[in-house]
C-alpha cells in the first residue's frame, strides 16, 4: 500500500469491534436491571392494593355504623374495593381463628381480630389476637423471596 492509501480517513476493526462491545455491554445492564425494576413495581402495586383494602374496610366500617367487623364479607366489601391493580385476583376475609400461616401469590386477606406479626419469606405471616375493632390486611409480595405485607388497621 502507498502512503496516500494509509492516510485514508476511517475505522479500523479495533475501534469497530470496541464500540460493538460497549454497546453490547449496555444492552445487557438494561435487560438485566428491566426485570428487578419491573418486580419492584409489581410489589408498589400490590402494596396499594392493601392499602386500598384496609381503606374499603374502614369506609364499610364507616357506612354500618355500629355492626361488628365479624359481620364483613369478601363480597360485600368488593363494592367498596375501587381500583384495584390486575396484581390482585383474590380479595378473602377471614376471622383470627383462621389465620392463615402464609399467603398466596395475588390474595389480599383481611384478617379480622388481628395484629400484624412477624413477616417472613415465601409469604409466611404470623398475626397476634387483636380487639374486635383490629384488622390485619396482608398480601405476598415478590421481591424478598416472596415475603409477606401487613398492614394493621
Amino acid at each position: 500500500m502507498s502512503k496516500a492509501e494509509l492516510k485514508q480517513k476511517g475505522f479500523t476493526i479495533i475501534e469497530v469491534v470496541l464500540v460493538l462491545a460497549i454497546a453490547a455491554l449496555i444492552f445487557l445492564m438494561v435487560f438485566i436491571a428491566l426485570p428487578a425494576l419491573q418486580s419492584s413495581q409489581r410489589d408498589t402495586a400490590r402494596k396499594n392494593d392493601v392499602s386500598t383494602v384496609a381503606a374499603a374496610v374502614n369506609t364499610w366500617a364507616g357506612n354500618n355504623r355500629g355492626k361488628a367487623l365479624s359481620l364483613l364479607s369478601a363480597s360485600s366489601l368488593n363494592q367498596y374495593v375501587q381500583n384495584k391493580s390486575d396484581n390482585t385476583t383474590t380479595l378473602e376475609v377471614m376471622p383470627y381463628a383462621n389465620a392463615p400461616t402464609s399467603v398466596e401469590d395475588a390474595n389480599v386477606i383481611v384478617v379480622l381480630g388481628a395484629k400484624c406479626g412477624e413477616v417472613g419469606a415465601d409469604g409466611k405471616v404470623a398475626f397476634a389476637q387483636g380487639t374486635v375493632r383490629q384488622y390485619a390486611t396482608v398480601t405476598r409480595l415478590e421481591g424478598g423471596s416472596g415475603s409477606g405485607y401487613c398492614l394493621d388497621s
